[in-house]
């Protein structure tokens, strides 16, 4: 079973994530957003702790880091695009390897500061692509499709 953290837990997609960690088999042990309105936790992964603080969610994760039984496998980044750079790196220095949907970042400098933390962590960033299976993006895929053919 492996441990997962999420950053941007109020946010519109990660009740996504939260399922997709349960529903494979995993846990949600620790989530963060400034925003406490988040009932979604609670309703699918009672046992995870919360902060709307960041400090305190990352000496949280730190202090998990220290120890092998409850060191975390992976964060799931929520957050908004500008705050991507930050998490991403955040994460890759907790121990975690890193899941953050698209955009990874705003600039070129910022991707390849990335690479330098990966290679420093020997941690990896996972992009995910999350509008590929989306109803109207596949509908707007065949009426393309059907165009050119």
């Amino acid at each position: 079973m492996l441990k997962f953290a999420l950053i941007g837990a109020a946010g519109y997609i990660a009740p996504r994530h939260i399922r997709a960690i349960k529903d494979t088999g995993n846990t949600l042990a620790v989530a963060y957003d400034i925003n406490d309105s988040v009932g979604i936790i609670d309703s699918i992964a009672p046992s995870s702790e919360f902060f709307t603080e960041f400090e305190r969610f990352q000496e949280y994760a730190w202090r998990m880091k220290r120890n092998p039984e409850t060191e975390l496998d992976y964060l799931s980044v929520c957050s908004p695009n500008y705050l991507h750079f930050a998490h991403i790196a955040a994460g890759l220095r907790l121990g975690c390897d890193v899941i953050c949907e698209k955009p990874l970042v705003p600039t070129p400098n910022m991707l390849d500061e990335i690479a330098l933390i990966e290679k420093e962590t020997g941690k990896r960033v996972y992009n995910i692509l999350q509008l590929r299976h989306h109803e109207a993006i596949l509908k707007l895929r065949q009426k393309v499709a059907g165009q050119s053919g």
